[in-house]
């Protein structure tokens, strides 16, 4: 039965004494994928200059003016102005803001906002009065001209309200006194007109012109909060990585201890973490507002209104009891498995002592993907801005021409001007009618796929040139003498001289499948107020499915780069080859691959628990003796949740390392036992200490 199954899986590798470890002699692989590589590369520098000719990041950066002139911009006659004001905040009320994001009336830029109540009635029969109003006036206006004829061209807002700069735009200066919404400490005023208005009538104006205020002004607090601490979170990234190679060492020497003394550790930061939850719970009880549950409270921008809610902490404590008992079960059934992947831990940290240059190659992947990100999103905000600007017609009065768009250079002349006397041709938004825009969608997904396929890449170079590096010092006979001199530099040259094109093929289909889920993604956003149960229930598969899809490719990808480092076949043949030697070994890759995994993820999750606990215990003020050392910060949890976001990439930095040292020796293992029988003609090459847990001797070793 068991030879049956091996059949079906392949025959096993045969011993072969020409065989040192990976092959020096070998040709180009996938080479339709490579050329197919070089040309997307290509016509992804070609989006890129036709972005960055097209595009105006300005449009982000400065409020634009009905004109669609930027406000502040140097070198232009608007340095000076950087504020941009609104004629009549009133009209921003009108459902079709939130449609268009314009609000249907003049803007203009200014040097500083409005700062007392004034009509333009009560300011034209003050001289001094009326030289200030005009500095809210188009250009144009002069004392010859009566009120009428200002206000019938639109060249002045009716009237001005205090207002105070916020995200560069003037907004009306409202508060509350004695439970009444106040501008300017009045809660009336003039519209211009002659009639008095409540202050409430500009709330509902204020808050459509202001969609997005409240995610800017949390956005502006949390940047406050990173030039504030900046220092500090770098000092916590440092102790991550002193902590990281500390750990990597300590390994080197002391696999089984420090294992041991990791869970062991895990499981006192998680409890301590359970009683922490607990007790911010208990402390909670009775006060004021703590009961009211996370669905009543909704939506927050100020994120530790959260941590003043019981339910909150209840989660937290629930999350963490749930995952210490998982760690617990995992440790108690598979503690006999554990032994062998200490053994497997100790054979990966002497190889890594072998090429201790490996443990700086995660540097060189960062450096590329910081690239590869940085020139995705340059050319994502330059795509995005490289629309044209787009003028309406805006009116008061019913007019059949409302909002169709219109040139403003020759608008006063027009049929639609004669015709609706009181409109005009206002700034809407950056759009465009060419070729060009039309297929600007089409340019973004291009930009998304190529980032995702040149992501891909990077991670495969760094998974395969690991590979190579370690699969000669598994190989090796006399170690580290049979090793090449510099084995990093050594794989890192095979893979890019004879396998860009596998290593392009592989990150080709895990980058269909990762654009497709983001498609499912987003026709879910899409579709959201759409679906029915049915519905529903088939994105949900979908989204599963390809969620599965994408990890078991990861895998296979993984392996498959494994074996053309050693072999240098192509991609498929690689990853058949691979596929089938798991599958020889099926018992054996669920006893020390994951196992191993499970190990190193316990790693990760202790140093990020550990500087998470500390940055906890800095950035909240909970210690005395940091309360005059901490910054004084809006949310604590911004320099802390950067810290351990940051501390996890760098621990998964350097134990990837490792991750890919033991997945490739591990493939290296399963071969050594096909390949040899431990006699003196095919000695097994794997270390004395697996092959005690495995029962395996050399008989030349077991004659002496």
């Amino acid at each position: 039965m068991e030879l049956e199954e091996k059949t079906k899986y392949g025959e096993p590798r045969k011993y072969d004494p020409t065989f040192k470890g990976p092959l020096q002699k070998r040709g180009c692989t996938d080479i339709v994928c490579c050329i197919l590589f070089i040309i997307a590369i290509l016509c992804y520098i070609g989006v890129g200059i036709l972005a960055w000719s097209q595009g105006d990041p300005r449009k982000v950066i400065y409020p634009t003016d009905s004109r669609g002139q930027f406000c502040g911009q140097a070198g232009t006659p608007l340095e000076k102005k950087p504020l941009l004001f609104y004629f009549n905040i009133m009209k921003c009320a009108s459902p079709m803001v939130l449609l268009e994001f314009q609000c249907p009336t003049t803007q203009m830029c200014v040097e500083k906002c409005p700062e007392k109540f004034m009509t333009l009635i009560k300011a034209y029969s003050n001289r001094k009065d009326f030289d200030y109003y005009k500095s809210f006036c188009k250009e144009g206006v002069t004392n010859s001209m009566a009120v009428t004829e200002i206000l019938k061209s639109g060249l002045c807002p009716a009237m001005l309200t205090p207002s105070k700069p916020f995200t560069r735009r003037c907004f009306p200066a409202l508060g509350k006194k004695g439970g009444m919404i106040t501008v300017g400490n009045s809660s009336h005023f003039d519209d211009g007109t002659g009639k008095m208005r409540d202050a409430k009538d500009l709330v509902d104006g204020v808050k459509n012109a202001t969609v997005v205020i409240e995610a800017r002004q949390v956005v502006m607090k949390i940047f406050e909060d990173y030039t504030r601490s900046w220092y500090w979170i770098l000092i916590g990234l440092v102790l991550a990585t002193v902590l990281s190679l500390i750990f990597i060492v300590l390994l080197r020497f002391l696999a089984g201890i420090m294992v041991w003394i990791m869970v062991a550790l895990v499981i006192i930061v998680i409890g301590y973490g359970i009683f922490h939850c607990y007790m911010e719970y208990a402390a909670l009880k009775g006060t004021p507002g703590a009961d009211v549950t996370l669905q009543d409270l909704g939506f927050q921008t100020d994120f530790t209104v959260y941590l003043q809610i019981r339910q909150t902490w209840l989660a937290f404590m629930i999350i963490l009891a749930i995952v210490e008992v998982i760690i617990i079960l995992l440790l108690i059934f598979l503690r006999k498995r554990i032994l062998i992947a200490i053994a497997l831990i100790k054979e990966a940290s002497k190889a890594i002592g072998h090429v201790m240059c490996s443990l700086l190659y995660p540097l060189f992947t960062f450096l590329l993907l910081a690239i590869v990100i940085a020139y995705w999103a340059t050319t994502a905000v330059f795509l995005s801005t490289s629309n044209e600007p787009i003028y309406k017609v805006f009116n008061d009065t019913a007019c059949e021409h409302s909002r169709k768009t219109c040139d403003p250079a020759n608008y006063t002349t027009t049929a639609m001007k004669a015709q609706c006397p009181d409109s005009e041709c206002l700034f809407a938004f950056y759009g465009g009618e060419t070729v060009y825009h039309k297929y600007l969608i089409g340019l973004q997904f291009y930009n998304v796929f190529l980032f995702f396929w040149c992501a891909n890449f990077v991670t495969a170079l760094g998974q395969m040139t690991l590979a190579g590096a370690f699969a000669s010092y598994y190989w090796a006979f006399v170690k580290p003498d049979d090793m090449p001199s510099f084995p990093i530099f050594s794989s890192l040259g095979r893979s890019l001289r004879y396998h860009t094109g596998t290593l392009a093929f592989g990150s080709l289909i895990l980058s269909i499948i990762q654009i497709i889920r983001v498609l499912l993604e987003y026709l879910d956003h899409k579709l959201k107020g759409a679906h029915n149960k049915c519905t529903r229930f088939l994105m949900c598969c979908l989204k599963c499915c390809f969620w599965c899809l994408e990890k078991c490719i990861k895998f296979l990808n993984r392996n498959a780069y494994i074996m053309v480092a050693i072999y240098g076949k192509n991609f498929c043949t690689s990853a058949r080859d691979a596929f089938f030697l798991l599958m020889r070994n099926m018992i054996r890759v669920a006893v020390l691959d994951k196992v191993t995994d499970f190990l190193l993820f316990l790693g990760k999750l202790l140093i990020v628990g550990l500087v998470g606990v500390f940055a906890f215990f800095f950035f909240s003020g909970r210690v005395k003796a940091f309360e005059d050392t901490a910054p004084h910060l809006h949310y604590y949890w911004v320099p802390i949740l950067t810290v351990v976001v940051g501390s996890y990439l760098i621990a998964h930095g350097f134990f990837s390392v490792y991750a890919m040292c033991v997945d490739t020796l591990f493939l290296c293992f399963l071969e050594d036992l096909e390949r040899n029988d431990g006699s003196p003609e095919r000695p097994y090459l794997m270390p004395e200490s697996l092959r005690k847990v495995l029962n395996k001797k050399n008989k030349n070793a077991a004659a002496q």
